[in-house]
């Protein structure tokens, strides 16, 4: 006959539990700290742990399609660039800023309306303040009107108007040069401070710090020089073949002041 075995007391119960309810307590708030972490942002990656990837920007959206901007890239002649002698902005491209769309709005205010969001206007036309969620960047700017303030926002020029004058706009007539330095495919609400960095550097020599800018802005860069019939240089055109890379479905766009 086999001996019985004493089942422990309560007390005694209650003694032997408390070691495995500490350690369930410490494992649950070392899962709850796990679960509860975000991943610091890394070289592409947003800051809400997102991964991110070239060629999300919307680019050609609101624009009708020229194609596949690696096809219309290859359509771009290469060839070294012109001298600079006689490049002057007033003189070659025409006073900023025009309304070459002829709807009563001048092209700096129809671009800043077109790019902010929670946009206030004054007669319909001059936009007062507006937020920008800046392509190049990231960063968020409240833009507000003023002498001090309205340079927080600037509106690039993606093909660079020196670029352009170096790489082909010599030849065009004067009103083509200013459907250049207006044409809306052209033309970007960014961030201030890096507009004014990237000066009139080609894609061989600056990008927007943002990575996932880079499909979207080579894009337009291949629109204009296609639209205007630029040429590239060797280097530029081997570095946006090579981003085109990445993102092989990216289209480009036809110039709303096509001819």
């Amino acid at each position: 006959m086999s001996a019985r075995r004493r089942r422990p007391s309560p007390k005694t119960a209650a003694l032997l539990s408390i070691p495995a309810l500490i350690a369930a307590l410490i494992v649950g708030a070392l899962s709850l700290g796990e679960t509860d972490a975000q991943p610091y942002p890394t070289p592409g990656m947003a800051a809400t742990g997102t991964p991110g990837t070239p060629g999300t920007d919307a680019f050609p959206a609101g624009f009708e399609s020229a194609g596949n901007a690696r096809d219309l890239l290859a359509t771009i002649p290469v060839r070294g660039r012109a001298p600079g002698t006689g490049y002057d902005r007033v003189a070659r491209f025409g006073t900023a800023w025009f309304d070459v769309e002829k709807n009563g709005c001048d092209t700096r205010n129809d671009i800043l309306a077109r790019d902010l969001t929670e946009v206030t206007t004054r007669g319909g036309c001059r936009v007062l303040s507006g937020v920008l969620d800046d392509p190049y960047t990231g960063t968020r700017i409240e833009f507000e009107r003023g002498e001090k303030t309205s340079q927080a926002v600037q509106i690039d020029h993606v093909v660079a108007l020196k670029n352009a004058w170096q790489t082909g706009a010599q030849a065009l007539t004067d009103d083509r040069r200013r459907e250049l330095a207006n044409d809306p495919i052209n033309l970007l609400a960014v961030d201030g401070p890096t507009n004014t960095q990237k000066s009139d550097g080609d894609a061989a020599t600056w990008l927007p710090p943002r990575r996932a800018a880079w499909c979207g802005y080579v894009a337009r860069q291949v629109s204009v020089k296609a639209a205007y019939g630029l040429w590239m240089t060797q280097a530029e055109h081997d570095r946006i073949g090579e981003i085109l890379e990445s993102c092989p479905d990216q289209q480009a766009a036809r110039s709303p002041l096509a001819r």
